[in-house]
């Protein structure tokens, strides 16, 4: 079935996507970056580059790193990540929502399992 896959795109040129709000998702479960990154079966070098995108893109960032302990060192989501991927899956849902119709048309007429370019 057709559907929209979201990108959003900031004035300073950083991008928010499907990747980077499911690595937060996951971050946000897990507990962990490498956790997160095992779980969508991702190098860890690129879920910390992802992060380390988002983490530059606003003035505060979205994940932190838990320092060690016990049970070793973790990250977690800050008040600014949770709100991240809130908005952004709002967005997304409104988007599909708006295009419904369009996209359920263009379905009807698209050629099945092909007409890729």
């Amino acid at each position: 079935m057709a559907h929209i896959k979201l990108t959003l795109v900031l004035g300073s040129g950083s991008r928010i996507g499907p990747g980077k709000a499911a690595l937060l998702e996951s971050i946000e479960a897990t507990g962990s970056i490498a956790a997160a990154a095992r779980e969508m079966r991702m190098d860890y070098k690129r879920a910390w580059l992802l992060i380390d995108s988002l983490n530059t893109a606003f003035t505060s960032p979205a994940v932190e790193r838990v320092a060690g302990g016990s049970g070793g060192g973790g990250a977690v989501l800050t008040p600014l990540g949770r709100d991240l991927v809130a908005r952004y899956r709002r967005l997304e849902a409104a988007a599909a929502e708006l295009a419904a119709e369009d996209l359920r048309a263009l379905e009807a007429r698209a050629v099945p399992a092909g007409g890729t370019l």
